[in-house]
């Protein structure tokens, strides 16, 4: 009798152990994609922010220098580029 309660004690203590263990995982787990929403929403307005501040900059009509790794380019807005035409009279 006494080794039955000594043996549902024991595998009592491991299923509060395992219950907790798991609830863990899954806390951390759910804290960890909070986390990465947080960061995907922060890199798409910093996206979002960074193509405004080059359409600001282009419609200005003045060249625009662009660094990717090694490279540059220059963009400027194409209606800068074309003088408007004239209208014809009538």
């Amino acid at each position: 009798m006494q080794k039955q309660k000594i043996t549902i004690i024991v595998l009592g203590a491991l299923l509060v152990l395992t219950a907790g263990y798991i609830g863990l995982g899954k806390y951390n787990n759910w804290k960890q994609e909070g986390q990465i929403e947080v960061f995907q929403q922060g890199a798409q307005y910093g996206y979002e922010q960074a193509v405004i501040q080059i359409t600001q900059q282009a419609v200005t009509c003045e060249q625009v220098p662009l660094r990717v790794e090694n490279q540059t380019i220059n963009m400027i807005a194409v209606d800068c580029l074309n003088p408007p035409a004239s209208q014809p009279s009538n």
